[in-house]
């Protein structure tokens, strides 16, 4: 019963409080759809971090992509062998991931240590980060240390054909009994990050820019210089 709660009743209950709770953000709340801009309170770590982890969560993504989504045959019909596939996600996957904690770090620590973006983060953004952080770091783990000196293990044959399933409505539950550890908790963490998405600033990543080269530009005016020109008209 365990197994069946954790990767069938867990992954679905998960993706349904994220699907409902986008719905409800983006009827109700659209005002709220986006991620506050704080470039005007901190600009030189926001300008590395958010680089930084930007690229990193993207490539993150195309990796997972290419290792949970597309089975492994399709890999041996393109003559491409196990070995070969194993390195390049080794260092591809463990570059993105070192990016990903890396700019997660710097956001983190200018959250904490500059008072006016600290006044300005609610309890869901410390979440978010510090979720995603760990999520990040774990999967980092796995494919720079665990891979490499425990055994390269071969998720291909079981989460991706499991994760797979999920979409199918024939969850395969029984294929995530002899994961390791370490893969079933970044997989359970990462549906609890799933779910938390429609209350937090991640929301923003389902927003397509479209609108963005024709958008007017925002313009900020200092306080300090506003005043200054007032006096001197009066």
């Amino acid at each position: 019963m365990t197994g069946i709660f954790w990767w069938v009743v867990f992954p679905y209950i998960s993706l349904a409080v994220m699907i409902l709770g986008l719905l409800y953000r983006f009827a109700f709340r659209q005002v709220s759809w986006t991620a506050p801009s704080t470039e005007m309170f901190e600009k030189k770590w926001l300008r590395v971090g958010s680089t930084v982890f930007h690229y990193g969560i993207i490539f993150a993504f195309i990796g997972h992509i290419m290792g949970v989504l597309i089975p492994r045959s399709v890999y041996h019909a393109m003559g491409v062998s196990d070995e070969t596939y194993h390195v390049f996600a080794i260092v591809g996957g463990g570059i993105a991931g070192l990016m990903v904690v890396f700019g997660l770090v710097l956001l983190l620590i200018r959250k904490m240590t500059h008072r006016r973006v600290r006044a300005h983060a609610s309890f869901g953004d410390y979440f978010a980060v510090v979720l995603v952080l760990i999520v990040a770091a774990i999967g980092t783990y796995m494919t720079l240390v665990y891979n490499t000196t425990v055994v390269a293990y071969e998720y291909r044959t079981t989460i991706g054909p499991w994760f797979r399933s999920l979409f199918a409505l024939n969850p395969q539950y029984g294929l995530m009994e002899g994961v390791p550890f370490l893969f079933q908790l970044h997989i359970v963490l990462a549906f609890l990050l799933f779910a938390s998405i429609p209350f937090t600033h991640l929301v923003h990543m389902f927003s397509l820019p479209a609108r963005y080269p024709a958008r007017a530009p925002q313009q900020y005016r200092s306080r300090v210089g506003y005043r200054k020109r007032g006096r001197s008209r009066v």
